[in-house]
C-alpha cells in the first residue's frame, strides 16, 4: 500500500542540491511511501496517485534522527553524582563503576524494561535508529547480556567491554584486556557489530586500546573509539589508521588531529549533552566543519555524564554553545549518524531510502534550536508506519 505525505512546509531531504546545499532543502513538498521505503520525493503538486494521504498542513518535515552513540543498557542511576559535580566535583571515568554494580545487580527482565522504556522515549523525540554500547557489566556473563539485550532492539550494537577497567582488576589493566580480547570477545562477538574502546587516562592507554580493536576487528567487528574527552591524547591517530567509523567525544583535539579527521572517512560524533552535563568545554564544532571533517550528533545517554535522550536538546545545545547553524546541526543528528553507523538507507529522504521521518509542530527546523525544550515532534515514522 502507497502512502502520500503532502503538504509539507519545508522538507529536510539531506540530498545535495545543485546549488551545493546539503541539506537539500524542498519547499510546498510531498513524498512517497511504499512497503516501508520512499519511492518519490518532489513538489507536491506533481506527486503521484496513492492509496493513502497524509497532509502534514504544512509542517517541516526532516529524516529521523540517528542517534550513534548511546548506553541505554544498565541498572541504577547517578543523579547524587550529578549534583556534586553541579556543587563543583570534577567529572572522572571512574564514576563509571557504580552503575556496574548496580548493573550486575539487575536481572535480564529488569535491564529489558527499562531498555524498553528509553527506546519509547527516544522514539517519542524523533531517533528512529539508535546504536547502544555495552560496557556496564565488565566480566564474560554480564557484558554478554548487555549486547544479547541490546540486539533485541537494534542491529547497532558495539561491545564496549573495554570501557573502564573493573574493580576487581584494578591495578592490573593488562590482565583485564587479555580477558577483553579472548574470553569476553568470544562471548559478545556474536551478537555485536561494533567493537569500542575508551582510549583515555584513566582507561585504557593507546597500546591496550590498540589491542582491543585489532582483536575486534579479527573478529569481524568494525572499530570505534572513545577518545579525546577528558584531555588531548594519542586517540584520533589510532582512530584514523585503524578504519574506525567514528571518533566520539572529541572535546580536546590538537590541530594535528583535526587534520587527520579531515583526511579521513572516520566521523567525529560530538556529544553536547555530555558538556553540558560534567562542564567541560564545549567543542568548537564551527573549526571542525570549517576544517572539512565530517561531524555527526548522538546523546551519549547514560547515567554519569549525559542522562538526556532528546536529539532535539542536543541540537539546540551544539547551535548555543558549539558554533553550528541550525541546518548544519540537523545534517548532523540525521545524515551525520548515519554516516558515523556507515548506514546508506536512513538519515536522507530520497528513493531507496527507509521511510523514517519526523513531523514537527513548526514550520522549519530551525525551531528545534528556535525553541529549546518544547516538545515539537508531532508524528514520527519508521519504515513508513506512524511509531509515536
Amino acid at each position: 500500500m502507497t502512502v502520500l505525505i503532502t503538504n509539507i512546509g519545508e522538507l529536510t531531504t539531506n540530498v545535495r542540491s545543485t546549488d551545493g546545499d546539503p541539506t537539500g532543502t524542498l519547499h510546498d513538498a510531498a513524498v512517497l511511501i511504499d512497503d516501508g521505503r520512499i519511492v518519490w520525493v518532489g513538489a507536491a503538486a506533481d506527486a503521484p496517485q496513492a492509496d493513502e494521504t497524509d497532509d502534514a498542513g504544512g509542517a517541516a518535515v526532516i529524516p529521523g534522527f540517528v542517534d550513534s552513540h548511546s548506553h541505554l543498557v544498565f541498572g541504577g542511576d547517578r543523579a547524587v553524582e550529578f549534583e556534586a559535580r553541579m556543587a563543583g566535583q570534577k567529572y572522572a571515568a571512574g564514576g563509571i563503576r557504580s552503575t556496574v554494580a548496580a548493573t550486575r545487580a539487575a536481572t535480564d527482565d529488569e535491564l529489558r524494561a527499562r531498555l524498553r522504556g528509553f527506546i519509547e522515549e527516544l522514539r517519542a523525540q524523533g531517533t528512529t535508529t539508535v546504536e547502544i554500547k555495552s560496557g556496564y557489566g565488565l566480566s564474560v556473563v554480564d557484558e554478554e547480556r548487555l549486547v544479547r539485550l541490546a540486539a533485541e532492539v537494534t542491529p547497532e550494537v558495539t561491545f564496549l567491554g573495554a570501557h573502564v577497567v573493573p574493580a576487581e582488576y584494578a591495578d592490573r589493566g593488562d590482565e583485564y584486556v587479555d580477558l577483553v580480547t579472548g574470553p569476553m570477545l568470544d562471548a559478545c562477538a556474536p551478537h555485536a557489530k561494533w567493537i569500542d574502546v575508551f582510549c583515555e587516562t584513566g582507561a585504557f592507554s593507546v597500546e591496550q586500546s590498540r589491542r582491543v580493536l585489532e582483536a575486534g576487528i579479527a573478529r569481524g567487528l568494525a572499530p570505534r573509539v572513545h577518545a579525546s574527552q577528558l584531555g588531548p591524547g594519542d586517540g584520533v591517530r589510532l582512530a584514523v589508521e585503524l578504519g574506525a567509523a567514528s571518533i566520539d567525544h572529541g572535546t580536546y583535539l590538537t590541530d594535528a588531529d583535526v587534520e587527520a579527521l579531515a583526511g579521513s572517512d572516520t566521523v567525529l560524533t560530538l556529544l553536547p549533552g555530555v558538556e553540558f552535563s560534567t562542564r567541560q568545554p564545549y567543542p568548537d564544532a564551527r573549526r571542525l566543519i570549517d576544517a572539512g571533517v565530517t561531524v555527526a550528533l548522538a546523546c551519549d545517554t547514560n547515567p554519569g555524564s549525559s542522562f538526556t535522550s532528546s536529539m532535539p536538546f542536543c541540537i539546540a545545545v551544539a547551535v548555543r554553545d558549539m558554533g553550528m547553524t541550525p541546518a548544519e546541526a540537523v545534517w548532523a543528528a540525521t545524515a551525520g549518524g548515519a554516516a558515523a553507523l556507515r548506514r546508506h538507507d536512513v538519515g536522507v529522504i530520497a528513493p531507496g531510502y527507509r521511510a523514517d521521518l519526523v513531523l514537527l509542530k513548526a514550520p522549519t527546523r530551525i525551531h528545534l534550536a528556535y525553541r529549546p525544550g518544547v516538545p515539537l515532534v508531532d508524528q514520527v515514522w519508521k519504515d513508513g508506519v506512524v511509531v509515536a
